[in-house]
């Protein structure tokens, strides 16, 4: 009985001490608390993290626990732009399943395992309106609530750009070509390769800041426009976090008026005109003081004569123009054939005797020596030369000519 008696005196205490943490005193608080701790202590931590995605795209939003505490309910809660801070959006239970708060959005998918404690969230088509902070929160039983916040950051690739402009030809700077990198987050860079251009142009960075997190970026080339840029290549690079390096490309376009008008012998009955000008030079034939004669044809920029006939001979005109100038050139065309040779026997039979006499004078005179080197180079002009006398476009004075001779 004794053994028993204090057994049954060894747990009255107890039941005392039980019946006592019933109340509020002080010593149940404490005991309470302890007991909580040592519960949260067993529990691990709620895995989640920061969620990085593409605009237009999903983001996984993770959200799981390990606790051998009972779950009974999963909530999620957001804190974004515009909204609420902790704005309940979503509700997990074991029974109900999902209840939405707040106006649905079908967009959040709930892809975890509630057995599992998972409480892992999909959420499609994200816009930039959806960043900010969400929150996963357990209730368990005995431990209470535990949660876990992730931050989800949206990356916006750029709206790429390359214009091109058509100055004219001058002495003031100008835009030449203006590369664009359009809303994108975070900003892009964007840089330039000119090749032979290092020198001539210069760069001008501008940046917008838009009210969404976006930042659009320009860069623009700037140079006094010259003929000597107008073809050239330039790149534009275009680098960021959301896509791969972009390369964009154009020609530099400079408008200027021709340039010198050059005429080429092609054969002995066709002549060619040239000229270099952007746009493209309008090449137009004439005759000097009369129309071009009718079997004369004018095919393109080629002057092309149906035979050497003496009545072809002239002087000849070749001017290039466009919408910001002209120039010109002219050309003596001489034409001696082999049916003239009677004419020519019987000319010099008549002129042979003025020569001869107009010769002694002309020696006596001491004329001669500084005629002579004159007339050597007049006769020792070669057809097959570049024929180019190209004047400004109003300029007085006579037109420098050339003399083309054909003959048999």
């Amino acid at each position: 009985m004794e053994r028993f008696g204090v057994t049954a005196s060894s747990r009255r205490p107890k039941e005392r001490k039980t019946r006592a943490c019933s109340s509020a005193g002080p010593f149940c608080v404490i005991l309470k608390m302890f007991l909580l701790t040592a519960s949260y202590l067993e529990t691990k931590h709620v895995e989640a993290g920061d969620v990085v995605a593409m605009l237009g795209s999903f983001a996984i939003l993770p959200c799981q626990t390990s606790t051998s505490d009972r779950l009974s309910q999963i909530t999620w809660q957001k804190t974004i732009k515009g909204k609420a801070p902790d704005d309940v959006f979503l509700t997990i239970q074991p029974v109900i399943g999902l209840k939405y708060s707040n106006g649905k959005d079908f967009r959040f998918e709930f892809i975890g395992n509630f057995n599992n404690k998972n409480g892992t969230l999909k959420l499609s088509n994200v816009t930039l309106k959806d960043e900010g902070s969400y929150t996963c929160i357990f209730s368990l039983f005995p431990s209470g609530t535990q949660n876990k916040v992730s931050k989800l950051g949206i990356l916006v690739p750029p709206n790429t750009n390359l214009m091109s402009y058509t100055p004219i030809e001058g002495n003031e700077e100008v835009p030449l070509a203006t590369c664009t990198a359009a809303a994108s987050k975070p900003k892009a860079e964007v840089k330039w390769i000119i090749g032979s251009l290092e020198g001539k142009v210069r760069e001008e960075f501008n940046e917008t800041q838009h009210a969404n997190g976006t930042t659009t970026t320009r860069s623009t080339l700037v140079g006094k426009p010259g003929r000597e840029m107008n073809g050239q290549l330039v790149k534009c690079v275009i680098s960021s976090e959301t896509v791969k390096e972009e390369i964009l490309e154009t020609i530099i376009q400079v408008l200027y008026s021709p340039e010198k008008v050059h005429i080429i012998e092609r054969s002995k009955l066709s002549l060619e005109c040239m000229s270099e000008a952007n746009p493209n030079a309008t090449l137009i034939w004439s005759r000097s003081g009369q129309p071009l004669p009718p079997s004369v044809q004018v095919v393109g920029a080629t002057l092309q004569f149906p035979s050497q006939s003496n009545d072809l001979s002239g002087l000849y005109q070749c001017e290039a123009k466009n919408p910001y100038g002209s120039k010109h050139t002219y050309l003596l065309v001489h034409f001696s054939t082999g049916n003239c040779t009677v004419a020519w026997v019987l000319t010099g039979l008549l002129t042979f005797p003025i020569i001869v006499l107009g010769g002694v004078y002309f020696y006596k005179s001491r004329k001669l020596q500084s005629f002579w080197p004159r007339l050597q180079g007049e006769t020792q002009r070669d057809a097959t030369r570049d024929y180019s006398a190209a004047q400004p476009e109003g300029e007085e004075r006579p037109p420098e000519t050339v003399e083309l001779r054909f003959s048999d």
